[in-house]
């Protein structure tokens, strides 16, 4: 007999994807218009705010990098209708902005707070253009719709020894899974690829995929370099040495298994979407939350699985971040940021499958509508977007 492909229910796009959210995103195209987003954020329900520190002053590869990412951020199927915020003198493209998110068949609309007289006039325009996209969107109704349309964004941190040996582990069980039953699975945090990139080589799906993983990693140690620095004397961090963690090769090992079995099919750049692109996919991210959490919601990702050892409890605006808590220690003295007990395994009272088998079932939950504990607590303002070149 069958098994029946599981399913969850999701806000039906435009575009052909599901959304476990249905957020108004409120997106400031250049820093000088974050507080203008934050204020109109604040005033209306059903708004979430990207709150970044680019768009200005940087290298044209870097605005045009900026400018992707928050295109796609607006494109996240948890994004039901855009605002755009903008200065009216920044670097990034606002312009382009909006012309790719009004093609999703959103709601979109902008508004320039150098047109509109100054702060005071432009929060207030943007109050009720927010006000306007939130009741638009707020009759739409979740479907019942195939696992298959599902992304998934994984990464572990404030990692210690029963991060590899249990949360970890667990996390790619579930990232096989679903890779099995057809969905996507994105994971990333390049600096953790070093001393065990030639285990990802190997599962590459070809020579061209093999060369792109080992050319992330060295273009990530090249950048350190640079500046005269050895990036293993950044990694571990001191948080990850005090749980025991030796060296980077260690917790490289340990960060790995997340990813799970499977074959991984390609290499995404940092602002780009997974939509359409089935299967393990690797992102070129560096490790640290604000980064990776901005990439990887940028990919589409409806949600992340999270592992944790000494405790992460942060999240991120639009994409609900599922913790898994390897230390049993901490779980219990975090309770109220941990989503997940994965030091039942350390103790010796669930299987790694175990654990996995209702992590599984929560991610379904929350793909539905559930709320993670960080957004229960509203603890979800990490973003900020990687670039590569100097600040000018």
């Amino acid at each position: 007999m069958a098994t029946k492909t599981p399913t969850f229910f999701g806000y039906p796009r435009p575009d052909g994807t599901f959304g476990a959210r249905n957020h108004v995103g409120i997106i400031p195209s250049v820093t000088c218009a974050g507080d203008v987003a934050q204020a109109i954020c604040r005033q209306v329900a059903g708004t979430v705010c990207y709150l970044h520190h680019q768009g200005c002053c940087q290298l044209p590869p870097d605005l045009e990098r900026v400018t992707d990412t928050l295109i796609s951020l607006g494109k996240s199927p948890n994004v039901g209708a855009v605002l755009i915020v903008t200065l009216g003198c920044e670097g990034t493209d606002h312009e382009r902005m909006y012309e790719e998110l009004a093609q999703t068949g959103k709601p979109v609309r902008k508004i320039a707070i150098q047109e509109l007289g100054g702060t005071a006039p432009a929060i207030a325009r943007g109050i009720e253009e927010a006000r306007e996209l939130v009741l638009a969107i707020s009759g739409q109704q979740r479907v019942e719709t195939s696992i298959e349309n599902v992304i998934m964004s994984i990464k572990c941190g404030a990692s210690d020894t029963t991060s590899g040996m249990a949360s970890n582990c667990v996390i790619g069980r579930v990232a096989d899974r679903l890779v099995d039953l057809g969905a996507t699975v994105v994971f990333g945090e390049t600096t953790e690829f070093i001393g065990g990139e030639d285990l990802l080589a190997r599962r590459a799906v070809s020579p061209e995929v093999a060369r792109r993983i080992y050319e992330i990693v060295d273009a990530m140690e090249t950048r350190a370099k640079s500046v005269g620095c050895d990036m293993r004397r950044g990694q571990p961090t001191p948080g990850n040495i005090a749980g025991g963690l030796s060296s980077i090769e260690e917790k490289s090992l340990g960060a790995i298994v997340k990813s799970g079995t499977r074959p991984i099919q390609g290499v995404l750049d940092y602002p780009e979407t997974a939509f359409g692109k089935k299967g393990l996919w690797i992102k070129d991210t560096p490790g640290r939350e604000p980064e990776i959490l901005t990439g990887m919601a940028a990919t589409g990702a409806q949600f992340m699985c999270f592992s944790t050892g000494r405790g992460a409890p942060q999240g991120f605006p639009s994409m609900p971040v599922i913790k898994i808590c390897g230390n049993p220690h901490t779980y219990r003295r975090m309770t109220g940021d941990m989503d997940v007990d994965a030091g039942r395994i350390i103790e010796g009272t669930a299987s790694i499958d175990e654990v996995a088998d209702e992590t599984f079932v929560q991610i379904l939950r929350v793909l539905s509508g559930e709320l993670t504990k960080n957004e229960a607590i509203d603890y979800t303002s990490s973003i900020d977007i990687h670039c590569l070149g100097p600040v000018i």
